[in-house]
């Protein structure tokens, strides 16, 4: 049992408004997993916490127990990545990543990896040479790998087969990639689809290198689509529901591109 007061590091996921002054604040915790606690008066002008729990800010906060919700009594921030918030698309990628984040964690379950991916690609998308496509594309496996849905990507996801380099199929359903011949049975994967062996390959770097090798890799843009569209069904499969974020995210690719 916890005791009334305690402290916690947190990032915050997501904010609603509560009331006349206050918010719910939906958090990512590295000992405590997800937790919602309520933000009294952050609303007003007067409020000295309101700009320590802004959206994706890294903060220590004292909590009190409540009957409902759990307050915050107390709020200091340790990194508000305003490199970050200076750029509307990397925003716009923010938003993605902690929608993810939010839909895929449990509350009141530790998953120390995750908080430790969230916090750190949230301050790899504040430097100007990152390319948050890429950024993205290995948050989503490195993701998919801690809430136990790591696709299978190196034997044929049926008969245990290595996968030869030729072009194998791709399915949510059966949780990774089958090779032709079982991919020819349909009730093996009735959403099996072609994936390219350049796709296949960059799928499979991004899952088993970490960031600072991945960071320099060059795609062409037709390879970064299939693997963006790959990876986007494999997630909402397991989700089994869109993600509001990703409209958002293509609204900002269309205005940039007209």
């Amino acid at each position: 049992m916890r005791d009334r007061l305690y402290r916690v590091e947190a990032i915050v996921l997501k904010r609603t408004d509560h009331g006349e002054a206050d918010r719910m604040l939906t958090l990512l915790t590295p000992d405590l997993g997800k937790l919602r606690a309520m933000a009294k008066g952050v609303r007003k002008p007067s409020s000295r916490k309101s700009g320590h729990v802004e959206l994706f800010t890294h903060c220590a906060l004292m909590l009190a127990k409540g009957k409902t919700h759990d307050v915050v009594t107390q709020a200091d921030t340790i990194d508000s990545f305003i490199e970050l918030r200076d750029n509307l698309d990397r925003v716009g990628y923010a938003y993605y990543i902690a929608e993810l984040v939010d839909r895929f964690s449990e509350e009141a379950t530790e998953n120390r990896a995750l908080y430790d991916l969230f916090l750190n690609t949230l301050g790899w998308l504040g430097i100007t040479s990152t390319n948050p496509d890429l950024l993205a594309r290995f948050f989503e496996l490195r993701l998919l790998q801690f809430v136990g849905y790591r696709p299978q990507l190196f034997e044929c996801i049926h008969c245990g087969k290595t996968i030869e380099p030729i072009e194998n199929f791709f399915s949510a359903e059966a949780g990774g990639v089958l090779d032709p011949d079982c991919a020819q049975i349909q009730q093996r994967a009735r959403d099996a689809q072609k994936i390219s062996l350049n796709a296949l390959k960059v799928l499979r770097y991004l899952q088993t290198r970490d960031w600072e090798t991945v960071r320099g890799l060059k795609l062409t843009s037709e390879v970064m689509s299939e693997v963006e569209a790959l990876l986007q069904k494999y997630i909402v499969y397991h989700l089994e529901r869109s993600l509001k974020s990703v409209d958002f995210l293509h609204e900002l690719k269309r205005g940039a591109n007209s």
